[in-house]
């Protein structure tokens, strides 16, 4: 497949790290909330072992935040997700599918309760800052909501650890999974959760002074060399193994929270009022018409732009083929799709044609590990 550059603008906006990056051999960017996001460093199963192994650096500045506060903030907040925040405390992270008045998905951010009159959306690629202001507007919610400067660096892997108590100190480790403190660096106190998008674990540092970030970037550099530290981003191969979803992907504002199986953080039976609970609660009662499942294909090799359509024997499209990537623990090509209602158990054998030869392939549980 040919390879195109990307044309930078004040559109599409570099981040305190582009610089860094690029000297450290950056071999491809995606684009995320409007600004450029690393794809890979050379080869994505290099970084696919390295992850699993030591660990690495990203530049995930692109995650951005929609900051609400104000006297009616947690009203808001509560309004967009499905999730009940009604107990949620300071100092957590909390995974909430964000949703429209059908109940259809329009982000599936990280909240952070920053105090009782404040709270961070770490948002996945789509507009939410918008969305926030249009229902603010319309409820008139007393609420100011900006997108703050904030930069985060991933620190992923199983050496993470390691590196950041050299810089932090212990009490770092000790924080929970999803949990946040603020750590001391360079003069300056900087939020530091215990989160990511691996499943290899490690922190999340969301930096507000860009010159300290590039100060700490470095360090993270400089200190990690005993525990091979490398750069890196989100990787493919990981995060389908994983099963970490990803907005505009995997699923969009044409699937419900039922459908990619985030069930558990849908509070029905709550008190709290959230937009598309009716519609939920009917789609709850009816059952799902379609679900996100995984998939293994009989292929050594795939390049996935857009959707394919999967058939069964008798040619009958049964779901499609959203996300997908050789897996080296599996010997094959895995990955994730939206599966028809009749067609979704794990007997289910389809074929998918790519490239003009058509291939076998099953369908098979989430996560793969």
């Amino acid at each position: 497949m040919k390879n195109y550059s990307i044309a930078k603008s004040r559109r599409l906006r570099s981040t305190p790290y582009t610089s860094r990056i690029e000297k450290q051999g950056v071999t491809a960017y995606t684009v995320y909330n409007h600004m450029l996001l690393p794809a890979a460093f050379g080869s994505i199963e290099d970084g696919y072992h390295h992850l699993k192994k030591y660990v690495q650096v990203w530049d995930v500045a692109a995650e951005r935040q929609v900051e609400i506060s104000g006297k009616d903030s947690a009203k808001l907040v509560q309004l967009m997700t499905c999730r009940d925040l009604s107990k949620s405390k300071k100092g957590r992270c909390y995974y909430c599918p964000i949703v429209d008045d059908l109940g259809n998905l329009v982000n599936d951010p990280v909240i952070l309760k920053i105090a009782d009159d404040k709270w961070w959306i770490s948002i996945a690629d789509s507009d939410v800052l918008f969305y926030a202001k249009g229902l603010a507007s319309g409820y008139k919610f007393e609420v100011n909501i900006i997108e703050p400067t904030v930069d985060i660096i991933a620190i992923q892997g199983p050496k993470s650890f390691a590196l950041m108590e050299e810089i932090f100190g212990k009490k770092i480790t000790e924080l929970k999974f999803f949990g946040f403190d603020y750590f001391d660096y360079e003069g300056e106190q900087h939020l530091i959760a215990r989160s990511g998008w691996s499943k290899q674990g490690g922190f999340e540092a969301y930096i507000q002074n860009p010159e300290i970030g590039k100060k700490l970037y470095d360090k993270l550099f400089e200190v990690g060399n005993q525990y091979n530290v490398k750069p890196g981003c989100p990787n493919l191969i990981e995060r389908i193994e994983s099963a970490l979803l990803s907005y505009g992907n995997d699923f969009d504002n044409n699937d419900n929270p039922f459908e990619c199986g985030f069930d558990q953080y849908v509070s029905l039976d709550s008190e709290v009022e959230f937009l598309g609970k009716e519609n939920l609660k009917k789609i709850k009662s009816e059952g799902a018409l379609k679900k996100l499942k995984g998939v293994k294909i009989d292929l050594q090799e795939i390049s996935l732009t857009s959707s394919k359509n999967i058939y069964d024997v008798n040619n009958v499209i049964i779901g499609e083929l959203r996300s997908a990537t050789y897996s080296p623990l599996f010997k094959q090509v895995i990955g994730i799709a939206m599966i028809k209602k009749p067609f979704w158990k794990n007997t289910q054998a389809f074929k998918i044609d790519i490239n003009g030869k058509t291939f076998d392939g099953k369908v098979c549980d989430l996560p793969f590990i």
